[in-house]
């Protein structure tokens, strides 16, 4: 870079007309809509253990999470495409809106089959918002200035794991969980309206709409039996057709999906993109590190319930040192890319911290003091906050100006797609591991083998995970009426050998975690190149060669 670049740096001069304040203006409503989404995870996820026991559901627990990130996983990059095109204004109110109407119709759900399905509803509207929150900024700063703001986006999710434990909790504790999705719809409506008055319609207007609703629909009909594939495996061999049947033909499918984009006009996932080393890393260690990371953000709150005793709001607290390990490392992170404009291995140190706390909490017992449990929590936090905010740099760095936000938008596609598969692996783990473990875990608590051998028939994972603090009243009385007394004396150590053995399922759930971690490590140290960041934005950027890895002179969006 020449010397007239480097002094120009600090300006981080843009290529169209808007102030610094209107920048900054933009900025907070984007963050507002990404506060959205990440408000309803927090309170959806301290209310589960509730919303289960009400509609007996508990079988069917991970596809709340899991539907969820279908949608959405598959209906982002297809946002990302029409932002391009369409503006980024109106496709973000739109997800917004869908994201809204979700909302509402959950708040209504009486079934579980109903609050699954409009969980999907909530998920195509969820889609558009942080594909598109991110390539705003990735169109407003340049890279070498996008690490301080992006990392404000760690700020954004500990604010609303602040928030939501404490609201979920609330409402859940002293009214009831439908009101959880109530709360999204004044905030959301907040959000309206600021991004409408103050969001620019950015958008290629040279660009030919072209929406590859056939991949998506292949990609959707692909992902599907692989996670009913997993979720079946906790009651069936892997030769059962419910179960290596469906992953087969999933995976089929999934080849199918890739045969489409191959010649597609306009994919929704552009696979010429994996030409750029860069971008290819990043995506393989983005999904790998959320494959390893949902567990815990599903698991750990259940713990906290069933084993601790906590209540939904003290559950949801109890998770806080991990978002604060989590804001810092992500804060931070983006702090040092933006300063030094290194971050290979700022990564894979990050990588090997996060790989540190996973594998810290297999080791998770009934009897694992909750202090203990919270430095775990904030290592593992620590180590994945990183992954939150410098991946996406690196992405949008490293790839043409004009294909941006389908950049970005694929690499959140990977994130949730390792998230989805990961909650699915460890749910199945879970399941399995809780149906082995009881007996052992009672005769080892001081329950008779005669007796312990027995129990695991009258008690099912349903039960153990969604009775909490009422566990033992809750065994005996699903027991035979002519058992009972013999029982009765021994519910101590029954309750003991329970969480005992719901523990070691969760500790057991996080080993692919530890493995997907320390596979994200490796590939960010060994095949991440270590690209320049640009210091301008769009022609600007063009113009001075500071086009990262593989770009291309390409016309920048225009402010309608």
């Amino acid at each position: 870079m020449t010397a007239a670049a480097q002094t120009a740096a600090p300006t981080q001069e843009a290529t169209f007309a808007i102030d610094r304040r209107t920048r900054f203006e933009i900025l907070g409503a984007v963050m507002l809509a990404l506060f959205l989404a990440a408000l309803d995870q927090t309170i959806v996820g301290t209310a589960m253990p509730r919303i289960l026991t009400d509609l007996n559901g508990t079988q069917l627990y991970t596809w709340v999470v899991t539907v969820y990130l279908l949608t959405s996983t598959v209906s982002g990059p297809l946002y990302g495409k029409l932002s391009d095109q369409f503006g980024r204004r109106p496709m973000l109110m739109i997800g917004i809106s869908i994201f809204l109407f979700g909302s509402f119709l959950c708040a209504l759900s009486q079934e579980m089959w109903q609050l699954i399905l409009f969980r999907g509803i909530q998920g195509l509207g969820a889609g558009a918002l942080f594909p598109i929150s991110l390539a705003v900024i990735g169109d407003l700063f340049s890279p070498r200035e996008r690490g301080r703001y992006q990392g404000l986006f760690g700020g954004v999710f500990a604010t609303a794991m602040l928030i939501g434990p404490f609201l979920g909790g609330f409402l859940t504790d002293n009214y009831s969980w439908h009101w959880i999705f109530l709360v999204n719809i004044p905030v959301g409506l907040v959000a309206l309206t600021v991004i409408w008055r103050l969001l620019p319609g950015i958008k290629h207007p040279d660009r030919v709409v072209s929406i590859d609703y056939l991949g998506a629909s292949v990609f959707a009909a692909g992902v599907v039996p692989i996670l009913l594939g997993l979720t079946n495996k906790q009651t069936n061999d892997w030769t059962d057709p419910a179960v290596g049947g469906l992953i087969v033909l999933g995976f089929a499918l999934l080849a199918l999906f890739v045969w489409i984009e191959s010649r597609a006009k306009d994919p929704i996932l552009h696979l010429e993109l994996f030409k750029n080393r860069t971008f290819s890393a990043s995506v393989l260690a983005t999904a790998l590190i959320s494959f390893g990371f949902f567990g815990g953000i599903v698991f750990i709150p259940l713990w906290f319930q069933a084993v601790a005793g906590s209540s939904a709001t003290q559950s949801g607290y109890q998770i806080l040192p991990m978002m604060a390990g989590l804001m810092a490392g992500s804060i931070g992170s983006g702090q040092i890319v933006s300063r030094t404009g290194r971050y290979k291995w700022l990564l894979a140190g990050a990588m090997a911290i996060a790989t540190l706390g996973i594998l810290l909490m297999t080791q998770l017992h009934a009897d694992t003091s909750i202090t203990t449990l919270w430095v775990w929590l904030a290592i593992m936090g620590l180590g994945i906050g990183p992954s939150m905010a410098v991946f996406t740099i690196i992405v949008q760095n490293a790839v043409p100006i004009r294909t941006m936000g389908v950049a970005t938008s694929a690499l959140t596609f990977f994130r949730q797609i390792g998230g989805s598969i990961g909650l699915a692996i460890a749910g199945t783990v879970f399941g399995s591991s809780i149906i082995s473990g009881l007996a052992p875990a009672m005769i080892n608590a001081g329950v008779p083998p005669e007796i312990a051998n027995q129990i695991p028939q009258h008690v099912t994972q349903g039960e153990v995970t969604s009775v909490g603090g009422n566990l033992g009243v809750d065994i005996v009385s699903r027991l035979p009426a002519a058992v009972r007394p013999v029982i009765e004396p021994l519910v101590p150590a029954i309750v003991n050998g329970v969480h005992e053995a719901f523990s070691i399922a969760i500790a057991n759930a996080m080993w692919f975690g530890v493995f997907a971690g320390f596979a994200a490590a490796l590939i960010t140290v060994l095949f991440l190149p270590e690209l320049p960041l640009r210091h301008h934005v769009g022609e600007a950027a063009d113009a001075r060669g500071e086009a990262g890895e593989a770009d291309a002179p390409a016309r920048f969006p225009a402010f309608d």
